[in-house]
């Protein structure tokens, strides 16, 4: 089975063409600027020019950068204010004329990783946490996703969010060390440790790809381990909500 996977990020919008029974990609990803404006016509146009690049048609799944309940956006992350409320869903369907299934693009990263990455024939209680410009966060039990868990919102000591404190952003605004921003991670996933006692923490993101430089800073008693797929692991994630949804 093939379907389309888009991720939407704050600063470009990208997809391509995933077979779900092996998890590659069946074409090379296609990535257009998101809109400045960052408003929802503008970027379901975009999300449209996607969809006409690859000149597809089916369903879609699409990861989006801020939380989504039942298809509406809750909150406008680092968006547009004016995507607050707006059923993300029935926007791309009405733009696109297909249908599409849109889940945060945390919680997409974490489903393919189960499926096909690090977390696969995992079983038990476990988190991906996404490291960017904030702190994203998925949570699964027994391979089921438990949408819109925003652990980077928790508050830490004068911070209103811990991803204002902790992200990898924060490491180049800052100009931090390895060891002086790992330092950082580590006192946030042992938080969550203590709060949510995850049976696996999965860590996905810029950090992933260079786990060595970290690995030995991040302390915590439960197991932890690199994300595997990077920067497909958004659209394949996304494909994968689209199929749970619509079946075969």
């Amino acid at each position: 089975m093939e379907i389309l996977g888009i991720d939407i990020g704050g600063s470009g919008i990208k997809g391509a063409i995933v077979n779900l029974h092996t998890g590659e990609l069946c074409t090379p990803k296609f990535r257009i600027p998101t809109p400045k404006s960052r408003k929802p016509e503008p970027m379901a146009r975009a999300v449209e020019a996607i969809i006409q690049h690859f000149e597809y048609e089916g369903i879609v799944g699409c990861g989006f950068p801020t939380i989504i309940k039942k298809g509406v956006c809750k909150d406008e992350g680092n968006l547009h204010k004016d995507w607050v409320g707006v059923n993300v869903e029935q926007l791309f369907e009405k733009t696109t004329g297909f249908n599409f299934t849109v889940i945060n693009d945390a919680d997409a990263a974490g489903l393919a990783e189960l499926n096909f990455g690090a977390g696969q024939d995992e079983e038990g209680f476990i988190l991906m946490i996404t490291v960017g410009t904030g702190l994203g966060s998925g949570a699964y039990f027994d391979g089921e996703l438990i949408p819109n868990f925003e652990l980077g919102q928790l508050s830490y000591n004068e911070y209103e969010k811990i991803e204002d404190w902790a992200a990898s952003s924060i490491k180049k605004k800052e100009d931090l060390s390895y060891k002086k921003w790992a330092k950082r991670f580590n006192v946030f996933i042992n938080h969550i440790f203590k709060v949510l006692n995850p049976d696996l923490i999965l860590v996905g993101g810029g950090i992933s790809k260079h786990w060595k430089k970290y690995d030995e800073y991040l302390k915590v008693n439960t197991r932890l381990a690199p994300a595997k797929l990077r920067n497909t692991a958004g659209i394949l994630g996304a494909a994968i909500a689209a199929k749970n949804l619509y079946g075969d």
